[in-house]
């Protein structure tokens, strides 16, 4: 993943709904898939550089899903049966980091997309406010300068991040 990538990805956590942070979930673990997938077909002259790329790729992968594992409530439907996706994701994902096949990979997508789209739907419907409450307020814009993208930091209270 990209450092633009992952600034992206913070900055909509720090506003985003329960809902919304479904999506994001989803749309890094699809990012990070897609980086092992890449780290697969690379033509690295270094076979231990392609590992490390790929042994990376696959752990912020499991990171993620491990995450939307934690996140459920196993009490409600249905969340019994996304558990039983999700552990069928990272058996996958055990299984293309050692036989290093990007197939693997591709069946996760298969399963995340689908329920990546049918979360993006729901999003929109939850009222609920951001979950990070307190957090710092950034706007983003074109300068004066040639093609440069500012961001500038405004509320920067004494208890940002804390509540009081």
């Amino acid at each position: 993943m990209r450092k633009e990538d992952k600034q992206q990805f913070t900055l909509r956590i720090t506003q985003a709904n329960p809902t919304e942070l479904v999506v994001i979930l989803y749309e890094m673990l699809l990012c990070y898939l897609e980086d092992a997938e890449n780290a697969l077909q690379s033509e690295e002259t270094e076979a231990s550089e392609k590992a490390d790329r790929l042994r990376d790729a696959v752990r912020n992968a499991r990171g993620c899903l491990n995450e939307l594992l934690r996140s459920l409530d196993l009490r409600y439907e249905p969340a019994p049966t996304l558990q039983r996706l999700y552990m069928f994701c990272i058996r996958r994902l055990a299984r293309g980091e050692q036989r290093r096949e990007a197939g693997s990979f591709e069946e996760i997508k298969r399963v995340i997309v689908p329920l990546s789209d049918a979360y993006r739907k729901i999003a929109g419907q939850n009222s609920a406010g951001p979950v990070m409450n307190n957090s710092q307020a950034v706007y983003a814009g074109l300068t004066y300068g040639r093609n440069t993208l500012t961001e500038n930091l405004a509320d920067q209270g004494l208890n940002r991040g804390i509540l009081a």
